[in-house]
């Protein structure tokens, strides 16, 4: 194996219970690494900082020449998340006025008492039972059911979106090698009959507010400050994936690493105050998100490596977190880590607006589960995990009691 087959190694399937052993191949390798379909891999901790808060570097897809993008990512229209600044500026500031500070500061602060109540009915059903699943048990459902009243979604509607997320989230996954043209297509038909959908639901609150963010979205009294239609589409759209997507694997990473690691379980059951600094170490040891692109819009020098106007760099952010020339004994889970700058959450520009809200959302779960944890047990490790390599998260998580 050479390191230029390392990004096709990282995502093929095989990898995905453990693609850490990887990562630090990437490391060694590097800091840069090209991939035999012409992109550049990136997986130490400065380079990708330094690449992260250039604004030489375009989140848009359509910018890239090397490999080509697909012919739906030429037309589509895109979502803040994947757009350049000033067009990314304005509309996640847009975004923002309904979410979170300055114009709705208590908004998320506000549902703590809810998220929390909600997330002791989950865990209340599961007593008296000898295992549960828990993504299909807890990981989905809590972050789903808050995204849906942030949003104003009918919570029964819920295994519509659930269809078309599964055919975004894939149609968004980084695949080397593999013809994504079925399944950028069907991201594309997704994409709009979700769309559809989410509009259809603001347009019934216009003039009729609801105290909801597509509600407030369409009743926006300021001319200037309002989403055309097709705006508040894809605003949606990433709102309520971004929303619930993270968050399940955040959850469902943390539950399987705190089972693997006794010591640390038992120090959080009798010290429940360290959630705050324990879901921190979840995020830089087992992060739910682990690649993103970026495209350079001229040459680009990076630690001696010239990259290509044009072609695609894919920033191993699991990678990052887990570089030793920037943590500590990375290796080692420790939640009584100090030092935690990860990439969580990414950084610059792009950084999750959402942060706060997941990770209320995770200390909530993992704090109503630590009495039971106690005597819990895996009943598969290597759980089976999701085919996305970007987002990676187990698919079930069976634990016994």
């Amino acid at each position: 194996m050479t390191a230029e087959t390392l990004l096709e190694r990282i995502t093929d399937y095989a990898s995905r219970p453990d693609p850490y052993p990887l990562y630090a191949e990437l490391r060694e390798a590097g800091p840069v690494v090209r991939q035999t379909d012409g992109s550049y891999l990136v997986g130490t901790y400065h380079e990708i900082v330094g690449l992260l808060h250039d604004p030489r570097l375009s989140a848009d897809p359509r910018n890239r020449t090397t490999p080509a993008p697909a012919a739906s990512e030429e037309t589509q229209h895109l979502p803040f998340l994947r757009l350049d600044d000033p067009e990314h500026h304005r509309l996640r500031t847009l975004a923002m006025r309904p979410f979170g500070p300055p114009h709705s500061p208590g908004r998320v602060d506000a549902m703590r008492g809810e998220i929390t109540r909600f997330t002791g009915e989950l865990v209340d059903g599961l007593r008296g039972r000898d295992h549960v699943d828990i993504v299909d048990d807890l990981a989905y459902p809590l972050p789903v059911t808050v995204i849906c009243r942030l949003l104003g979604v009918p919570r029964e509607d819920e295994p519509r979106f659930r269809e078309w997320t599964d055919l975004l989230v894939a149609s968004a996954d980084i695949s080397p090698g593999e013809d994504t043209a079925a399944r950028a297509e069907a991201g594309r038909e997704a994409r709009m009959q979700m769309g559809a959908y989410l509009l259809g639901l603001a347009e019934q609150r216009r003039g009729r507010p609801t105290g909801d963010m597509l509600s407030d979205f369409v009743n926006e009294p300021d001319p200037q400050l309002r989403l055309t239609g097709e705006e508040l589409a894809m605003t949606a759209i990433l709102l309520l994936i971004a929303g619930h997507e993270t968050t399940v694997n955040l959850i469902t990473n943390g539950v399987l690493t705190l089972l693997r690691h006794p010591d640390k379980l038992e120090r959080l059951r009798r010290e429940p105050e360290l959630l705050p600094e324990t879901v921190e170490e979840l995020l830089r040891y087992e992060p739910p998100v682990h690649l993103r692109e970026r495209i350079p819009l001229a040459d680009v020098e990076i630690a001696g490596t010239v990259i290509p106007k044009g072609t695609s760099v894919i920033l191993a952010l699991a990678s990052g977190s887990r570089d030793p020339l920037r943590f500590q004994d990375p290796e080692r889970f420790d939640p009584a880590r100090k030092d935690n700058e990860h990439f969580g959450f990414g950084s610059g520009i792009h950084l999750c607006y959402g942060a706060p809200l997941a990770r209320i959302e995770a200390q909530a779960a993992l704090g109503a589960l630590l009495p039971g944890l106690g005597t819990a047990t895996l009943l598969q490790d290597p759980p089976p995990y999701r085919r996305n390599a970007m987002l990676r998260g187990p698919r079930h998580l069976l634990v016994g009691f």
